[in-house]
């Protein structure tokens, strides 16, 4: 009766832990922790479903890219997906992105971004002036006008200096001829916003109609930019070649999500935006979501989740083990006597009886008397013999006529040399 509320103990625990591992299951699953448009994401707002269409296309390869490093892929017939981006992000970015996004482009690869369906203008999307690194500085005289720009340097650069130029962003709109802008959209029910139509304005093989979930547009565009789609004046989805590659941004993100794959799909235009690459990346790192050094980490890399789980089975088995017996318990016997100690003497008696037979206790102690006896005085030989002579006598004798008692004190007695008794 004693083991029932541990066996239940470790039942109700077993069941707990099952229902933990099943909620955990379910919301990894469903993917409503990541964030929307993530391409982790199984519901309507993610885009797990692009990325597992794509993953089913014979010869293409397909990733996530977790890293937290500004580092894009080698670029040759690769396309990075930077979904879901923020307007106010890229009115700006530091001089080693841009770099590195320009290189990217530059070895054949194809960087699509899409940006986040903002249906209200954001605060602060407007700025004042231009967001950019700035030029050389500019003294201005008395008289009023401005003295050239300050000679540089020619001595190496301090490290201060390295990373300030790190750190330093450049404006995209100097550097590529882009810049954002607001289109507000029809007030529908409630709080929501009706969707807008833009038009395409190419001859690619595209739908020449979408409905547009986006408020942001793309305005002042250099010429080197060709606009694919445009909601009236003003274009949504544009395409600019860098060398042998390309970047494509379109306002809207909503034709790639999960829903849209579902409900208005346009597989031509998802075909157009991943081009003509064998390798697709989805960036999931501007997310947040960033793979990081670590035990849980290795043990996914990989694959002990199994070696986890037999460990802690192991220990459980072991804290079973320690806490209950797998042997019956006897009863326990109640007892009022008391059991009083016994002095060793009492001990080495209990001892001889349990080895030693009765009828060989007189021969025993005979014999284990006499290997310890030392030559002595002709009397002591006459003595000892004379103790033999007793028990070979007594040996001699019928068990039934046998005295073990008046022979050990007949032995006694001539031992210690004492008259015999009459």
């Amino acid at each position: 009766m004693k083991r029932a509320p541990v066996i239940i103990l470790l039942i109700c625990a077993g069941a707990f832990a099952f229902g933990l591992f099943q909620l955990f299951k379910l919301r990894f699953e469903i993917g409503d922790i990541y964030p929307e448009y993530s391409s982790l994401r199984a519901d309507p707002l993610g885009t797990m479903a692009f990325c597992e269409s794509l993953e089913k296309i014979p010869g293409f390869s397909v990733r996530r890219d977790f890293s937290a490093e500004n580092r894009l892929p080698e670029g040759r017939e690769t396309t990075y997906l930077h979904l879901a981006a923020r307007p106010f992000d890229w009115r700006s970015l530091p001089g080693d992105v841009v770099r590195e996004i320009e290189g990217f482009v530059a070895r054949g690869g194809r960087l699509v971004i899409t940006f986040f369906p903002e249906t209200a203008k954001p605060f602060g999307f407007f700025f004042p002036g231009q967001i950019g690194s700035p030029g050389p500085a500019r003294k201005t005289t008395k008289t009023g006008k401005k003295s050239q720009p300050a000679k540089a340097d020619k001595k190496k650069k301090k490290p201060a200096d390295e990373v300030e130029g790190m750190l330093r962003r450049t404006s995209l709109k100097e550097r590529w001829g882009v810049e954002f802008g607001f289109a507000p959209l029809q007030a529908g029910e409630g709080d929501s916003y009706k969707s807008a139509d833009v038009v395409k304005e190419t001859d690619l093989p595209l739908p020449d109609i979408l409905e547009w979930h986006s408020a942001t547009t793309f305005t002042n565009l250099d010429k080197s930019w060709q606009t694919i789609y445009a909601r009236g004046t003003n274009a949504v989805v544009v395409e600019r070649r860098f060398g042998s590659g390309s970047i494509v941004m379109a306002t809207d993100s909503y034709f790639v999500s999960n829903e849209a794959l579902l409900k208005d799909r346009h597989s031509d235009l998802l075909a157009w935006l991943v081009g003509p690459a064998k390798q697709v990346v989805f960036d999931e790192a501007h997310f947040g979501i960033v793979e990081r050094s670590g035990v849980a980490i290795l043990m996914r890399k990989y694959r002990l989740h199994w070696l986890a789980a037999g460990l802690v089975l192991l220990a459980g088995l072991f804290i079973w083990k320690n806490s209950i017996s797998f042997v019956p318990a006897y009863a326990e016997e109640v007892s009022d006597t008391h059991v009083a100690g016994k002095v060793a003497a009492a001990g080495f008696v209990n001892l001889l009886r349990r080895n030693v037979a009765p009828r060989d206790v007189l021969n025993v102690c005979f014999a284990e008397w006499t290997k310890s006896l030392m030559q002595g005085s002709p009397h002591l030989i006459a003595r000892v013999d004379q103790a033999q002579s007793v028990l070979e006598a007594e040996n001699a004798c019928p068990p039934s006529q046998r005295d073990p008692v008046r022979a050990y004190q007949e032995i006694c007695r001539i031992l210690k040399g004492a008259k015999p008794q009459a």
